[in-house]
This record gives structure tokens, C-alpha cells and sequence, in this order.
């Protein structure tokens, strides 16, 4: 093998360059979920739950801050999807069946699986579809969506100290309807079109002022209402799509 001439080895050394900024973003959302999966072995589920939160947030994040610096990459998508599958897909199947559905037994983790494969069906199918799919909306709840469902769950009932066995089977149905429907065909609003730069009337101030105060008197009990009005939202907009009548052509 001939040794590369100094403009050949700039040109490989740009080659397996990455860029750092987004990536940073993309790392520390991996290690959250990470953190969730140790957390939920050692039995601290409020922790656990709250690290997917912060993962969804930094997942947020990175592809905004790779934007804005136009440091997009084909290496940064892939390591964003994987990251994904361990925080949205392992990480809330792991906590959700060690803080409940291991009482279920079999049951519990054929669930819990249930959830682990749609969120990777779910990925795949967003990466298959990322330049042919409508932008304005997702098809199927989206994986960030789905962990917060189920995590949400268990933080707000560690919250509001709920317990019994009846927990464990709103537990199996949360993670249930959260896995089939990452994988199904209802659509959600994905909120691309909202432009931030443009001007806006001052009362929409005024919404997001009250969920800021919400989250900050109760961040559980207002985090999962908010995740489980958005999960809803996509059935609203499937059954206003059935029912409202079709144009003629």
C-alpha cells in the first residue's frame, strides 16, 4: 500500500472528521438513556424517568444546532437514530417492566419487547421515508413521543404515590398503546412549519406562559398531560379526517 501524499492524507483526515457540535448534543443524549437503563436496574425509577426526559430534550437539540450551523452530516443522522433506540426504545421498556410489568411475567416482557421493536420499526421507517414523507406531519407517534408517554406514566404515579395491582395492568395498556401505535398509520402534526422568526400576536404569549408555570408547580402531572394530549391528538385527527366530508374533484 503506497503511503498517502500530505493533500491525500488532509483529504482522509477531512473524511473521518465529524463535526462536534451536534454530535456533543447526540452523545449526551445516548448517556441519558444510558443513565436511565442503570437507574431503573438499581430500582430508582424517578430518576430513570426523568433522564428520558432529558434525553428527549437534547434530542431536540442537536438537529436544531446542525441546522443552524449547517454542520448536517450523513454520520450525524445515523448517530442520532441509534442514540434514539437506546433512550426511546431500550431505555423506556427497560424502566417501565422493572418498575411494573416484571410482576406480569411473561406477559410483562412481551410488552415490554412489543415497545422495544416498534420503536426500532418506527425509526427505520422514518429513515426509509425522510425524503419522500409529507413534512408537515409524522407517521405514527413519534419514538421521543412514545418514551415520554411511558415514562411520564411512571414519574406522575411516583409522583401522586399510586400503587396496586391495577398499576401494573395501566402500565402493560400505556406501553401497549405506545409501542403499536408508533408503528401504525395515524398521522401527528410534526410542527416543521412553524417558523420562529416570524411575528406573532402578543396573546400567544400568554399559552405557553401558563404551561411554563404548570411545569414548574408540578413537571410530572403537566409533562404527561401535555404528552398524553399530543398522543391523542393523532386519533382526533384521524376521526376529523373520516368524518369531515371529501372534496369533490
Amino acid at each position: 500500500m503506497r503511503p498517502l501524499t500530505p493533500p491525500g492524507r488532509a483529504r482522509e483526515l477531512r473524511r473521518q472528521s465529524i463535526y462536534l457540535l451536534p454530535n456533543s448534543f447526540t452523545l449526551a443524549a445516548l448517556f441519558a438513556g444510558f443513565y436511565a437503563i442503570v437507574q431503573a436496574m438499581n430500582r430508582n425509577f424517578e430518576p430513570a424517568a426523568v433522564a428520558i426526559f432529558v434525553a428527549m430534550v437534547l434530542d431536540g437539540m442537536d438537529g436544531r444546532v446542525a441546522r443552524m450551523t449547517h454542520t448536517q452530516s450523513a454520520f450525524g443522522a445515523e448517530f442520532d437514530s441509534l442514540s434514539d433506540m437506546v433512550s426511546f426504545g431500550v431505555a423506556p421498556a427497560l424502566v417501565v417492566y422493572e418498575w411494573a410489568l416484571r410482576g406480569l411475567g411473561k406477559l410483562g416482557w412481551i410488552v415490554a419487547f412489543i415497545y422495544c421493536a416498534g420503536a426500532a420499526l418506527r425509526l427505520a421507517r422514518f429513515n426509509t421515508q425522510l425524503e419522500v414523507g409529507d413534512k408537515r406531519f409524522f407517521q405514527g407517534m413519534p419514538s421521543p413521543t412514545a418514551a415520554a408517554f411511558v415514562a411520564g406514566f411512571v414519574w406522575v404515579s411516583l409522583e401522586m404515590q399510586w400503587s396496586g395491582e391495577l398499576l401494573r395492568w395501566v402500565a402493560l395498556a400505556v406501553t401497549l398503546f405506545a409501542g403499536l401505535t408508533m408503528v401504525s398509520n395515524v398521522r401527528y402534526y410534526s410542527f416543521k412549519e412553524v417558523n420562529v422568526r416570524k411575528t406573532v400576536p402578543f396573546f400567544v404569549l400568554l399559552p405557553i406562559l401558563f404551561v411554563l408555570v404548570a411545569i414548574a408547580a408540578r413537571p410530572p402531572v403537566a409533562l404527561f398531560t401535555l404528552f398524553i394530549l399530543y398522543g391523542l391528538s393523532g386519533y382526533a385527527l384521524a376521526i376529523w379526517s373520516w368524518l369531515r366530508p371529501a372534496k369533490k374533484a
